[in-house]
């Protein structure tokens, strides 16, 4: 049980608290003062209702006492409290050391550094296992400065800022206690300087590239950002096409000016016209002020079409006649408006298959396809699977304040084998969910919960009902109703299986199989 007590600065009245608890017969566990706020902190054990009444009535009557209330922790447990959370969540590695340079505190980053568990390294000294600095004759010196050095330990080279402790005696003089050593790894200062930096290097810092096949996308795509002609970077789903026209934009010369994304595919046409380029005054009813559009708004900027190949026709005419000189009309206005925007457009659909059956407008694509970006899916890419893990580990680990869980053997040999489908954002899905529900410090094969998929077959079913016979009756009635419409008769049909007119006419009536029943 914790009071805080609210008071006068009188002489004695410390002693008139203490005296309260000494009648209770209650053990102090502890007691501070803060002369700054005029309160005393007490902790003391828990005592009953009645007691605690009485207790708390003979505080206030004390000389000098304001106000008595509790408090769930005291000034000091706080700090501690405080003080741990720090160095437990901080990614470099911290260490306090003693005079004879014996480690005092050091947070789980240093002991992954040095190798070594709490208990063993804590009152131990730390001049054997560090190589490049020597603690025990600079805490000897007669001038103890704050040091920047190299330090080696076990083959690792780190950067480590060397401070001095420094505690005031009663005359105000600073008498040395002992020291603090920041460690910071390469891989820390790298992530340092990068902040540090503009345009290109920044950009890109944040995409993963170990394959050679990443590395020659994020190499071009560093060379196509540098330019004004429009960018279209096709993969699947998930594969992180926004991610590489966000880094695009950044590493170009117009990183200062707005990135805005039109998502193609959930715009309907009555409101993609003005909500692209604007509309003017009394355009529609109740609107009295014109608006502008997003291709005005981002001018000087980047307009990201994601998922250009599922624009409407009638959009993919708007957006030829702009991409020709930049110039455009507001609906409802004559008046032209003339932008400088740089189009970057993502798609995971065949656009040259698509302008061949006409669903995509020739001239568009070879307006949008001057600058082509390939990204491959996460499965032929298996050398990137590790890395991204890891970063995806880190990045929620040190969310939730914790330290980053480390992948078995088994897990990580599962991470590479699996096709994922959904690419980097089902990893990274499958990672998050897996580190939040984590209990211990291992990732394991099991915590990812992914379900079964094959390239040939995709997802399978986890729980299979039924027989054989029953299984294959429904693939072979699934897959007859998807050819039927390409192949609307029987003897058609029967061609293209490589069977006779007959079973094939007997396989679609026993399944329903008609004119009526599919749509052709």
């Amino acid at each position: 049980m914790r009071l805080e007590i609210q008071c006068q600065n009188r002489l004695g009245l410390a002693q008139d608290v203490l005296n309260v608890l000494v009648s209770y017969q209650l053990d102090l566990r502890g007691i501070e003062v803060d002369p700054s706020l005029n309160k005393i902190f007490v902790s003391f054990p828990t005592v009953n209702f009645e007691q605690f009444q009485e207790l708390m009535a003979r505080m206030r009557r004390i000389q000098g006492v304001e106000d008595v209330k509790t408090t769930a922790f005291m000034p000091s447990e706080r700090e501690h409290n405080e003080v741990m959370t720090l160095l437990r969540t901080l990614p470099d590695g911290l260490i306090a050391i003693d005079l004879k340079a014996n480690v005092t505190v050091i947070n789980e980053a240093a002991l992954e550094a040095l190798s070594v568990s709490y208990d063993a390294i804590v009152g131990q000294s730390l001049q054997g296992m560090v190589k490049g600095f020597n603690f025990q004759r600079w805490l000897e010196g007669e001038d103890v400065l704050a040091q920047t050095r190299r330090l080696e330990i076990h083959g690792k080279r780190f950067i480590a800022d060397i401070l001095p402790v420094l505690v005031p005696d009663e005359t105000g003089q600073d008498i040395l206690a002992g020291a603090v050593i920041n460690l910071k790894s390469e891989s820390r200062l790298g992530q340092h300087m990068i902040a540090f930096k503009k345009g290109d290097a920044e950009s890109f810092n944040s995409i993963q590239a170990s394959s050679n096949t990443m590395r020659k996308v994020v190499r071009e795509a560093r060379r196509m950002a540098q330019l004004d002609a429009p960018i279209l970077i096709v993969g699947e789903t998930g594969t992180g096409k926004e991610l590489l026209a966000r880094a695009c934009h950044a590493a170009g010369g117009r990183n200062g000016k707005p990135f805005l994304t039109v998502p193609c595919a959930s715009m309907p046409d009555n409101v993609a016209e003005s909500e692209l380029f604007g509309y003017g005054p009394n355009a529609f009813p109740g609107t009295a002020e014109g608006k502008k559009g997003i291709f005005e708004q981002a001018n000087g900027g980047t307009v990201f079409l994601d998922e250009v190949g599922e624009m409407s026709p009638q959009l993919q005419t708007k957006l030829l006649r702009f991409l020709q000189d930049g110039s455009f009309r507001r609906v409802a206005e004559e008046k032209e408006v003339r932008v400088d925007v740089r189009v970057i457009c993502t798609t995971q659909k065949d656009l040259p298959a698509m302008v061949q059956e006409g669903k995509f407008r020739e001239d568009l694509f070879y307006r949008l396809n001057v600058l082509t970006l390939s990204i491959p899916p996460l499965r032929e890419r298996k050398q990137d699977v590790l890395p991204l893990a890891e970063f995806f580990i880190a990045r929620y680990a040190a969310r939730l304040g914790r330290k980053a869980p480390k992948l078995t053997d088994n897990c990580s040999q599962f991470l590479q084998q699996y096709p994922w489908p959904g690419n980097v954002r089902q990893l990274e899905n499958a990672l998050y969910r897996a580190v939040t529900l984590l209990d211990g410090n291992e990732l394991e094969k099991q915590h990812l919960q992914l379900p079964s998929y094959t390239n040939d077959f995709g997802y399978l079913e986890q729980d299979f009902d039924g027989t054989l016979d029953e299984a294959v009756k429904r693939f072979e009635a699934n897959l007859l109703r998807k050819l039927f419409p390409a192949y609307p008769s029987s003897r058609q049909l029967a061609k293209k299986l490589g069977l006779s007119h007959t079973a094939v006419a007997n396989k679609l009536r026993d399944y329903g199989i008609s004119r009526k029943t599919v749509k052709i």
